[in-house]
């Protein structure tokens, strides 16, 4: 199946998504340091059920790195907001990953009403984050190791770091995450996304989260190594959202969307397509 591409502008900022299917949408998020690609074996295994579209967030993929965006939790509030108005989205299913966790959950709680379904995978919602989180913003902002981590290696390194199957990042994937930070300016805004998101955003999630009474799907994968907490963070999710359910993945990294494509794809087309059965 092809995938359709198209640019949007939002507040002057070019973002760039990839879509497949018809039906009610579903808006997929990615993290640090992916981007809409991360989906790119998910989105065809959806389409049969719903229409799929994933965004390149600003900073990341081939959207817009404004030097001067805050990369607050308001700006990527207000960036969501502009793709589906541009696209006459009025509620979609949303799947979030990674740093777009935060991002996906926060504006979430601003558009309870909006989000028909919730899936969240390897991610971070509460504002009590572990060491590991602690040390990579850290990073992000100590001289030497920023550019590193920024660096084609870094970003190769990270993204074998976080799979379980190291062969899955061989050198054509590798370099479809490489390519968006060919520049200095593009590696600058990447850096400034992993620190600019406040801790009061996390604590609004965390208050919000009792509301959010769609069906909710948590799938991870259990062999983290850049969220060694996620099994406590999905298991405290299950605490607040009941309803939820969860599925662990063994033998799986962070970007279970590389480590497992497969497994991934069907779970969230099994969980879309039973939702489009079940009464609102």
């Amino acid at each position: 199946m092809t995938l359709q591409r198209q640019t949007i502008a939002v507040e002057g900022i070019p973002v760039h998504l990839i879509e497949a299917g018809d039906g009610p949408p579903v808006l997929l998020l990615h993290g640090w340091p992916t981007h809409s690609g991360l989906y790119r074996n998910i989105l065809p295994v959806i389409a049969p059920y719903r229409r799929a579209i994933a965004i390149d967030l600003p900073g990341f993929g081939a959207s817009g790195k404004p030097q001067d965006a805050s990369y607050s939790f308001r700006f990527f509030d207000r960036v969501l907001d502009g793709v589906l108005d541009a696209l006459h989205v009025s509620d979609v299913g949303l799947v979030v990953h990674d740093l777009g966790g935060p991002i996906g959950m926060h504006w979430a709680t601003q558009n309870i009403g909006r989000v028909r379904e919730l899936v969240m995978l390897n991610t971070v919602v509460f504002p009590d984050m572990s060491w590991m989180v602690k040390a990579f913003v850290l990073s992000t902002m100590v001289p030497g190791i920023r550019r590193m981590l920024s660096s084609p290696a870094g970003i190769r390194a990270s993204m074998r770091f976080g799979v379980v199957d190291r062969s899955r990042i061989n050198d054509a994937v590798a370099a479809l995450y490489q390519a968006p930070f060919s520049d200095r300016a593009a590696r600058k805004a990447l850096l400034k996304t992993a620190h600019s998101l406040h801790p009061r955003g996390f604590e609004t999630i965390t208050e919000a989260l009792p509301r959010f009474t769609m069906p909710v799907r948590l799938i991870y994968g259990e062999d983290d190594r850049i969220l060694p907490d996620v099994a406590k963070t999905m298991a405290r999710i299950c605490t607040i959202l009941p309803h939820a359910t969860m599925t662990s993945i063994p033998n799986c990294g962070h970007f279970l969307q590389e480590d497992r494509p497969e497994q991934v794809a069907a779970l969230l087309a099994e969980f879309f397509a039973d939702a489009m059965e079940t009464p609102a």
